[in-house]
């Protein structure tokens, strides 16, 4: 699948080179000069020069073919509107959004991102879980 990153930060970096080890092709949106040298030096796949939120970088990166869109930056905003022009002008199949304020990421889906990850949520979905599962096993312990 070819997949769209908006943000080349530590996330952005990080999720291209995992999807590009299971195979898809990632493309890279970054605003920041420095940034962009250092995942061209690191990467070998198109980084695009943009924030997301123009319909021009958004077609540069080749939106009109790709299958998703992840916006990873910094600002939930940005992250926002990549989604929104992703699926108003380019019509892609999924948008996600990390959101981080998570606050923010009802918002976002209620605004049409498929999915809005917040990292605080994850975090605090995954400790409750394990709270929960450190119960059953005293449970099963005592009996």
């Amino acid at each position: 699948m070819k997949i769209l990153i908006v943000g080349g930060g530590t996330v952005g970096y990080y999720l291209a080179r995992t999807l590009m080890e299971h195979g898809h092709e990632p493309v890279i949106i970054e605003s920041n000069r420095a940034v962009r040298a250092g995942l061209a030096n690191s990467l070998d796949i198109p980084i695009i020069r943009g924030d997301g939120t123009s319909v021009e970088a958004l077609q540069e990166a080749g939106a009109d073919t790709a299958d998703a869109l992840i916006a990873v930056s910094g600002r939930d905003e940005i992250n926002l509107i990549a989604c929104q022009l992703a699926r108003s002008e380019f019509h892609l199949r999924r948008a996600v959004a990390k959101a981080n304020n998570p606050k923010n990421a009802d918002v976002m889906r209620t605004l049409g991102v498929d999915i809005a990850v917040s990292s605080v949520d994850v975090i605090a979905r995954m400790l409750e879980q394990e709270v929960d599962m450190s119960r059953i096993k005293r449970l099963v312990s005592l009996n």
